[in-house]
């Protein structure tokens, strides 16, 4: 059972009653009045107008047909806002910098269809919450993806046997190399740290006795000087 009501020349523009009309698409008829009845607009009351009148005109074809029906099993089907006339008046607002602006009146139109046939409920992707179900559903995928994961990895294993044996008769196979002596460090050889010790000694002994011999060789031309002279007179 379908009905439709239309209310016309309705005072307002179409963008403000569609901000109505959207909050009752698709609702139950007397859950959208509801709706309509604590709705702070000026569209709300006739929009609630125009929806008693669908269901007014849905009960007189049902009477007509002969047909039962519940005014609060009916659902609004399609509802839509169209625009209407803009009244021609001949006055004119001030606007800013010396210019005027028309004065229009906005008209809309409303048209209301409803049905007796409840809409189709979209089913779409259902998400998990957060609790105790959504862990018991986790779990089998869980103990599937460790099942999944063990068999690989024993059949893997089964694979590496053969290479493994395979290794292992090899390295049979192969004769160890002697392994040779480690050479001897002759007993004479000093380690390095003793030779770092004597070096600096070395050293001093050789400062000790450079100024000695210089004194030597100053006290003998002094002496060859001394004897050469008395030859001379």
């Amino acid at each position: 059972m379908e009905a439709i009501a239309k209310a016309k020349y309705l005072k307002g523009s179409p963008r403000k009653a569609r901000l109505v009309i959207d909050l009752v698409r698709g609702k139950n008829v007397s859950h959208a009045l509801a709706i309509l009845k604590f709705t702070n607009k000026r569209a709300a009351d006739p929009i609630a107008k125009c929806i008693r009148s669908a269901v007014a005109n849905a009960t007189y074809k049902a009477e007509q047909e002969n047909i039962a029906i519940d005014p609060d099993d009916l659902w609004i089907k399609s509802c839509f806002v169209d625009i209407g006339p803009t009244k021609n008046r001949r006055r004119l607002r001030p606007a800013p910098q010396g210019r005027a602006f028309f004065e229009r009146r906005h008209f809309c139109h409303i048209t209301i269809e409803l049905t007796s046939e409840a809409p189709e409920v979209k089913e779409g992707p259902v998400k998990a919450k957060s609790g105790g179900k959504k862990k018991a559903a986790a779990m089998p995928a869980k103990g599937a993806a460790k099942a999944e994961t063990s068999d690989k990895a024993k059949k893997a294993e089964k694979a590496e046997e053969p290479a493994a044996e395979a290794k292992a008769e090899k390295k049979a196979a192969k004769p160890k190399a002697e392994k040779k002596p480690a050479a001897k460090k002759p007993a004479d050889e000093t380690p390095a740290e003793e030779k770092k010790a004597e070096a600096p000694a070395e050293k001093k002994e050789a400062k000790t006795e450079a100024p000695a011999a210089n004194e030597e060789k100053k006290s003998k031309d002094a002496a060859d000087k001394k004897e050469a002279s008395s030859e001379e007179e």
